[in-house]
């Protein structure tokens, strides 16, 4: 059982209450006006949570990844958007304090914490998301540095960010193709300048609020002091480690959500009454009720075991796939649960539950499909039982 220590637990109440103060009375209406939400962005940035894994050294709180989950828990309970701009920008901080030479070190990790620097990962393209080595964007070595071509899609922080890792292809002839990537921290420049551009936001189903957007760059120079590591064609091992992470994170957002609407529907299916009593006393919603509750905790356990081993400096791709398939499939299940509790109406858009159900899907897409969490979970199975 996980017990979170009196540290968390007041990190955990602090962020409750910036939830029900700041987000919870204004996220229904942000949302469905899908209008960006710069006040309560600015508040995480004055409660540090754009530096949660960053380093004490680097300016950042340091908080492990078990704590990080549950403050991503926290916000998504309350409107998952917003986990978004420190969720991406927290996986490019993991990246560099990881493989950045000491020097990109100081000069983008202090920035980063702060919030000054709004990170984002270049990483999927139109015909490049669950398989990434097929992306196309290049970075072709000149004087002093690269020169990158190419475009990237589903970039949140696309609009409002402006420190990037970027993946791009430095060996175009590598086989296998993933051996040819390179990773790059890049900047936008002045807003004229047109070798990097901000094509346009994409209108999603759900996750509204917060830019996603396309990115493009025509012979984009990128200095070489800004190849992550100083290292040609790493850039895979580099990003996928980072995507470890974000798996735990996108999990917690699964907790979270499964929570904000399990708690809705159980406080509605104790006022709404059917045939003399609270619909509560009917044993068919006392059952779905029942497997919501359980499927939380146990996606909330999964999630938190993930990130204790991550803690432990140990290799938990395993777990944090399991946690990531478990807690998002629940996150989906729970909200069409909850829509069924509230009967005809949780379909309009009077309530919150309506946005969960939008939510909900781009859990199970994102930060690497369930059926590629499967598959990696079946390998590593394999590998922990071999053949005796």
């Amino acid at each position: 059982m996980f017990t979170p220590d009196k540290v968390q637990q007041h990190i955990v109440a602090s962020i409750r209450e910036f939830v029900a103060r700041h987000v919870i009375p204004v996220a229904a209406d942000l949302e469905h006006k899908d209008e960006y939400p710069h006040e309560i962005i600015n508040g995480m940035k004055d409660l540090g949570l754009f530096g949660c894994n960053v380093p004490e050294a680097y300016g950042g709180l340091g908080l492990s990844y078990t704590t990080f989950a549950m403050i991503i828990e926290e916000l998504s309970r309350g409107w998952m958007s917003l986990v978004g701009p420190i969720g991406t920008h927290s996986v490019i901080c993991d990246i560099i304090n990881r493989f950045g030479t000491n020097e990109q070190k100081q000069h983008y990790l202090p920035g980063l914490a702060s919030g000054e620097r709004r990170g984002g990962l270049a990483l999927s393209e139109s015909d490049a998301g669950t398989d990434v080595q097929r992306l196309r964007t290049t970075a072709k070595r000149v004087e002093g540095g690269y020169v990158i071509n190419g475009s990237k899609m589903w970039i949140t922080n696309g609009r409002y960010g402006n420190t990037f890792i970027l993946a791009a292809k430095t060996d175009t002839e590598a086989d296998p193709p993933h051996k040819g990537i390179s990773a790059f921290i890049i900047e936008k420049g002045a807003s004229e300048d047109r070798s990097f551009q901000v094509v346009r936001d994409l209108d999603k189903l759900g996750y509204k609020g917060v830019e996603t957007c396309e990115l493009y760059f025509d012979h984009f120079f990128v200095p070489e002091a800004n190849l992550l590591g100083g290292l040609e064609n790493k850039g895979f091992k580099h990003v996928m480690t980072g995507l470890e992470s974000e798996r735990i994170n996108v999990a917690a957002r699964g907790v979270g959500l499964a929570r904000a609407a399990f708690e809705d529907a159980i406080q509605y299916a104790q006022q709404r009454e059917t045939f003399g009593k609270p619909i509560s006393q009917h044993q068919t919603i006392q059952i779905m009720l029942a497997e919501m509750g359980t499927k939380i905790e146990a996606a909330r356990l999964l999630t938190y075991s993930a990130a204790e081993k991550k803690d432990r400096g140990e290799r938990c791709d395993l777990e944090a796939g399991m946690a990531k398939l478990f807690a998002t499939e629940t996150a989906q299940e729970v909200a069409w649960t909850a829509m069924r509790v509230h009967g005809g109406a949780g379909y309009a858009k009077d309530l919150n539950v309506e946005r969960y159900y939008r939510d909900a899907p781009l859990l199970v897409i994102g930060g690497g499909t369930n059926e590629l969490q499967k598959l990696i979970i079946a390998k590593g199975l394999l590998a922990k039982y071999p053949a005796k």
